[in-house]
């Protein structure tokens, strides 16, 4: 695909441009919330071949579709409810749960 090609693709709501500026700003993560964000990130841009949550492969043309952005969210909240788990790993699904749920037009801030 050429570059110019490139701006017309979404990732969710949110402009592929928008999404690799997201990802540069956690490169080096630190924290769990900040690994969340990276692999979920990274998955969106099919820079990841398995979901952050249920580690599904994307199966749009180049990164996962709306639909499974959708679905990975929803696991991604449903492990936030369950609370199970060592708060490493609580602490990441909440980063992959805000990434995902901004990538969805869920809220405009980005996490």
């Amino acid at each position: 695909m050429a570059s110019e090609d490139m701006t017309a693709v979404a990732v969710g709501v949110r402009s592929v441009e928008e999404v690799f500026a997201a990802l540069d700003a956690v490169s080096a993560p630190r924290t769990g919330f900040e690994r969340g964000l990276l692999g979920a990130y990274r998955w969106a841009v099919g820079a990841q071949v398995g979901a952050p949550i249920t580690a599904n492969a994307a199966v749009g043309a180049y990164g996962p579709c709306r639909a499974q952005l959708l679905a990975e969210c929803q696991a991604a909240q449903v492990h936030l409810r369950q609370g199970a788990g060592p708060v490493g790993e609580r602490e990441r699904a909440l980063g992959v749960y805000m990434a995902l749920a901004w990538l969805c037009g869920h809220h405009d801030d980005r996490p």
